[in-house]
């Protein structure tokens, strides 16, 4: 049974003379991996419509780009899960997540707003991308030093999602978990009691990721050690988190930053090595660094809209085994590279001559998903016609009567909708509707002279054409049929 939290907002906009539709707005919460058909919701009750009204209005859900996976029940006023509801398919790390979607109405229009929060259940385990890790340590390094290792992925989120970590065997390492800024866990293995290779050259280890649901779930990854002869100093990097920017959909190729540590070894044991260690993201598959010159690359797309930020952690390594670490946090600027997307939730095709101005003709929503300026959209109509648009909501703009209508003086229009962006240069999309006047009996017949003149003689014979008047009106069909 869904978890009902309820909070109204009924939000009126004005539109010229007259107001077009009462908006509200419902919260649920409902868990993933619901069985299709579950409740969702009784929106009937909630918003206090008769369900005669929704069958009436034609109601529906309009949902944009998002896929559907609720269905609304006409019959009974209440939403059903209508497929699966992967909620790591849908947010990933995103918390809450959330659906957002309207309910429609028509004769007179209407649209409703509704959130249902989708709540995380333990149904994914921790696990580790690669199946080992590999460490090759000098016997000589001192105790206390830190070795960084992989970071488990758990697509959970809040208690479901990962938890700790357990290091076993601990006689020559212990396990150190620190929490960083964005929420992630950095986990390192400290050396506590120093290495012998004479009594032993390799160690193996599990590292074990724990979440926090119920039942709890984990996963373990293997530690192999090898012990190397002595290498008195590990390669240092000289400061330990770089920043560098860079625009979205820049080409491959684009070189990011260049890193160097220092080894005050000589020979194979300065020697230092770059890679990247990232396993939590994608930031491995997008970056690539020249393991002897430390320079970091771009080698995939980056997109603003779907990641805004990339922490790269690098390593530099001597030939000896000892490594030192860096974080570089990459920015991703946005560019105005998406055109304004133009939804028409709900329009009429034909409406009378004598609609009251301020009548709503057309409902549109409005998607960009580009950021600031690039992302602020504007519409308008042609000119010289008897209509305006205007904004109802964020995103939602209503094309309305202007003035009044007369279908002997134009019987249809095209009405032309431009959405541009404010970004540089700015992108713009067009849409055309076509809007059918129909007509109403508001002219009466008109004589074609005010007055006749006839000389018959006398004696005609009966039924003989003295003279023809005639009357025409500027209605149509029906209304402009003439009798006398």
């Amino acid at each position: 049974m869904a978890v009902r939290t309820m909070q109204r907002q009924v939000l009126l906009f004005t539109l010229f003379f007259c107001f077009c539709s009462v908006t509200g707005q419902v919260s649920y919460s409902i868990p993933e991996e619901m069985p299709k058909g579950s409740f969702v919701g009784d929106i009937a009750h909630d918003f206090g419509l008769d369900v005669k009204r929704l069958k009436s209005g034609k109601a529906r859900i309009y949902t944009g780009d998002s896929a559907e996976y609720i269905e609304l029940n006409r019959e009974r006023g209440v939403l059903l899960v209508k497929d699966r509801i992967d909620r790591e398919l849908i947010c990933a790390q995103t918390a809450p997540c959330a659906l957002h979607f309207q309910v429609i109405l028509e004769n007179p229009m209407e649209f409703y707003s509704i959130t249902v929060e989708v709540t995380d259940v333990n149904d994914n385990a921790p696990i580790f991308k690669r199946g080992e890790m590999k460490f090759k340590i000098s016997e000589s390094v001192n105790t206390g030093s830190v070795f960084m290792l992989e970071q488990a992925i758990d697509l959970d989120v809040g208690v479901n999602g990962l938890q700790s970590y357990l290091l076993k065997p601990t006689d020559n390492f212990v396990l150190k978990v620190q929490n960083q800024a964005d929420g992630s866990k950095q986990v390192e293995m400290v050396l506590q009691k120093p290495l012998d290779r004479e009594k032993q050259d390799h160690l193996s280890l599990v590292l074990t990721a724990v979440d926090g649901g119920e039942p709890q779930l984990s996963g373990a990854v293997q530690i192999n050690v090898n012990v190397l002869d002595s290498n008195d100093n590990a390669p240092v990097f000289p400061q330990k988190i770089y920043k560098s920017t860079l625009k979205e959909n820049s080409p491959e190729g684009t070189v990011l930053i260049t890193v160097s540590a220092s080894d005050l070894d000589d020979g194979s044991n300065g020697k230092i090595s770059y890679t990247i260690l990232n396993s939590v993201d994608d930031a491995s598959e997008k970056f690539y660094v020249n393991r002897e010159t430390g320079e970091i690359t771009l080698v995939g797309n980056t997109d603003f809209e779907k990641k805004r930020q990339y922490q790269i952690h690098v390593q530099a390594s001597d030939e000896g085994g000892l490594a030192d670490t860096s974080k570089i946090v990459v920015e991703i600027l946005d560019t105005n590279d998406n055109v304004p997307a133009i939804n028409v939730m709900s329009k009429s095709n034909i409406i009378a001559e004598d609609i009251t101005p301020g009548t709503v003709v057309t409902i549109i929503n409005i998607q960009d998903p580009d950021s600031g300026e690039n992302g602020n959209v504007q519409c308008n109509i042609n000119k010289n016609i008897p209509f305006l648009v205007s904004s109802t909501s964020n995103n939602f703009f209503s094309i309305v009567t202007d003035s009044d209508l007369n279908r002997e003086r134009a019987s249809e229009y095209n009405i032309t909708v431009t959405c541009s962006d404010e970004g540089v240069p700015s992108l713009s999309s067009s849409v055309t509707l076509t809007l059918q006047i129909s007509d109403v009996n508001d002219n009466a017949p008109v004589f074609e002279r005010s007055s006749y003149e006839a000389y018959i003689v006398e004696n005609n014979t009966p039924g003989l054409s003295i003279f023809t008047v005639k009357a025409t009106d500027a209605d149509w069909n029906q209304n402009a049929r003439v009798s006398y």
